[in-house]
């Protein structure tokens, strides 16, 4: 379990992939708080640490989420978002966020609006039931509030802060992101398909 709240950025030292699954090895500050068997969530993707040394960590990455997820595209001095699992004991700012990738989705805009940055990134219409305005959604882990919804594209605002201390300040349009939506609506949108009702008919706009 994760809160969307990105502790630091590491850098990808080493990433190889293959059908039968793919090995990412990151340099990061806090390794020497991680035991192998931890989870970290890179770029919003759920990971174990299998080694650990005082330089980083490494992750096996299973062949499906190397289909679901945008890791394959990480090369050798890419920086990612990382964030160590939440502890029971603090307080939980962001949203719950489990590090299960749903979909991915492309950045269509990044622009500088005032003194904050506007985030737009399209989405797959399979996930448009998933997102509503004012709710919640993690961007390659970062937890971020829908500001506006347009078409199949979700508009966010991103502070000053975050844009500093996250991948974001290096990313473009054009670039692939992974994509978690709340878990809330994830169960509703599955209970609701279990007793045979339509989301569309539902939500307005769908």
């Amino acid at each position: 379990m994760f809160t969307g709240l990105i502790e630091a950025t590491g850098q990808v030292e080493a990433m190889s992939a293959s059908a039968t699954g793919g090995r990412l090895r990151v340099q990061t500050p806090f390794a020497a708080d991680l035991q192998p068997g931890d989870s970290v969530a890179v770029n919003g993707v759920c990971l174990t640490a299998v080694e650990v040394d005082r330089d980083g960590f490494a992750a096996d990455v299973a062949p499906v989420t190397l289909g679901v997820t945008a890791l394959g595209d990480l090369v050798p001095g890419r920086r990612v978002n990382l964030e160590r699992a939440v502890r029971a004991d603090t307080r939980i700012g962001g949203h719950f966020v489990l590090g299960h990738i749903d979909a991915t989705g492309r950045i269509v805009e990044l622009r500088q609006d005032g003194e904050a940055w506007r985030l737009v990134v399209a989405m797959p219409e399979s996930m448009a039931a998933l997102v509503i305005p004012k709710g919640s959604i993690a961007i390659d882990g970062i937890s971020l509030t829908v500001a506006a919804i347009d078409g199949l594209q979700v508009v966010a605002q991103i502070i000053p802060f975050t844009f500093a201390h996250t991948t974001l300040a290096a990313a473009a349009a054009g670039d692939r992101v992974n994509l978690e939506f709340d878990v809330l609506g994830k169960y509703v949108l599955r209970a609701m398909d279990v007793r045979g009702v339509n989301a569309a008919s539902c939500l307005p706009g769908l």
